[in-house]
């Protein structure tokens, strides 16, 4: 699979909800109400962000999910690496024909450009902290409040 899938979302939107939620557990079904979306999906994403180790869970009364990390140490590139598979960018299925002056150079050249826009990209994700989405996210709600 290529290219980014909505688990990116879900799993920053989780992990800023367990992150507002400052040491206290959610469940799977808390996330998915705000997400307006399935349990099953949420608990699917986090697995993958427990498989991360940026998240943890507990069984039983009181349990649920919570941050593995403190949020100010989790990423947006820590989020995205631990649900996403594969590269951003869809590469060639078959190789070109290399009876094409095109087909012979455009695959490794384009593979290229991919990587670094990749990077870039993994560079940004890597400069925003859960705790600093929270803030935005708490300053924008109380702006919005306040009009």
């Amino acid at each position: 699979m290529t290219g980014l899938s909505s688990r990116s979302a879900v799993a920053v939107h989780a992990l800023a909800m367990l992150a507002h939620r400052r040491g206290g557990a959610l469940s799977s079904a808390e996330i998915a109400d705000s997400l307006d979306s399935s349990p099953v999906l949420v608990r699917r994403v986090l697995g993958r962000l427990r498989d991360a180790d940026l998240v943890r869970s507990a069984e039983g009364r009181g349990g649920g999910w919570s941050l593995a990390r403190d949020p100010r140490d989790i990423t947006l590139q820590d989020a995205y690496a631990a649900v996403e598979d594969g590269r951003i960018f869809s590469r060639h299925t078959r190789p070109p024909s290399t009876a094409c002056e095109i087909g012979r150079h455009i695959g490794d050249l384009l593979d290229a450009e991919f990587r670094y826009a990749e990077r870039a990209l993994e560079r940004e994700l890597g400069r925003t902290t859960i705790a600093g989405l929270l803030r935005r996210i708490l300053a924008r709600d109380s702006e919005a409040k306040d009009h």
